[in-house]
């Protein structure tokens, strides 16, 4: 395990170069000017006090956990279920629990994540902005809790996440150690995409012994009020929050169309038409992505006169709608 490269500079002018390498790092201090962050070290009375000013009463997702799960959101030990429990409340009522369990011995695991800004505190933008993201389309949203830890995964999406209030700990993943995670159901998650089944703070390597090798890659940060971190997409990452009020806000934006919908939903149905067959007919397949999706011998549709390309020409909303309407037509027929 090594430590990720931080940046001390607080606006990198080189962040275009850095979304090149496809390798996360840190941004120490990048928004330490911040009005929220500023009031986050005061206490987090007074980062609540200044959140709500900018609510506007709608309801977030919140999950609670028991003391005796150490704040870990994460399946039932018999995996029929999960071990919190999620509703909805007021913004308000969320973070007055949080701070009311986070000065208990035994606390409750208090959590409202991925909330959209734009919608629920539309104004903390104003004050608390992000240059280094101008002109991508990325959307702010803020993350709150105790000490809580959320387990590794992945997004698909690129991400700046920035440290309001309290530490967090990152310890990241390259994708190509998803051999080594022991990835649990894609079909029922914690939040979103799968998640590592290995509890990092205490892994059993009788259970997961392949996980050594993926501790061998694994890169570690513990970010301070102020700091950031990018990582890049489909990178693993597990989350400590450290502190007993912690806040944090991330930007994600896609790198490809956004109307191309999930590029998940290609494993699914890899998994239903290619999985089961045999070794040598899944390797003429593997060939077949190598060509025509991940295109490591050149355009496919090079030799195909443009008028003929179909679902093969230069990417377009008119052709990505035409190989929805493809699928949607083949999907059907099953």
């Amino acid at each position: 395990m090594s430590s990720l490269p931080s940046i001390p500079d607080k606006e990198p002018a080189d962040f275009d170069r850095i979304i090149e390498t496809a390798r996360p790092v840190v941004f120490r201090s990048l928004v330490s000017g911040w009005p929220a962050v500023q009031l986050g070290r005061s206490s987090p009375e007074e980062l609540r006090a200044y959140l709500l000013q900018f609510d506007v009463g709608m309801a977030v997702e919140a999950y609670v956990a028991p003391p005796d799960v150490g704040g870990h959101f994460f399946y039932a030990d018999d995996m029929s279920g999960f071990n919190f429990e999620r509703g909805y409340m007021r913004l308000a009522d969320a973070t007055a629990m949080m701070i009311a369990e986070g000065r208990k011995e035994q606390k409750n695991g208090v959590y409202a994540g991925s909330i959209p800004i734009k919608q629920v505190i539309p104004d903390f933008e104003k004050d608390n902005r992000l240059p280094l993201l101008a002109g991508k389309p990325a959307e702010a949203r803020i993350w709150l809790g105790n000490e809580t830890v959320v387990a590794a995964h992945w997004d698909s999406s690129s991400n700046v996440a920035c440290v309001v209030a309290g530490r967090r700990r990152f310890t990241l993943f390259p994708p190509e150690q998803v051999r080594n995670l022991y990835v649990g159901p894609i079909d029922r998650t914690i939040s979103g995409p799968p998640a590592s089944m290995v509890d990092i703070r205490n892994p059993d390597f009788k259970k997961f012994p392949l996980f050594r090798h993926a501790l061998e890659a694994a890169m570690i940060a513990e970010l301070e009020p102020g700091d950031a971190i990018y990582i890049p997409a489909m990178w693993w990452h597990h989350v400590e929050a450290l502190s007993p009020f912690n806040a944090l806000v991330n930007y994600w934006w896609q790198d490809g169309p956004a109307d191309a919908g999930p590029a998940f939903a290609s494993i699914a149905h890899g998994i239903l038409t290619i999985s089961a067959l045999p070794e040598r007919q899944r390797d003429a397949w593997r060939e077949m992505y190598d060509y025509y999706v991940f295109r490591r011998h050149g355009d496919p549709a090079a030799h195909i006169p443009v008028h003929a390309r179909g679902p093969l020409s230069a990417t377009s909303p008119a052709i990505r709608h035409g190989i929805k309407e493809f699928l949607r037509r083949i999907l059907s027929q099953q």
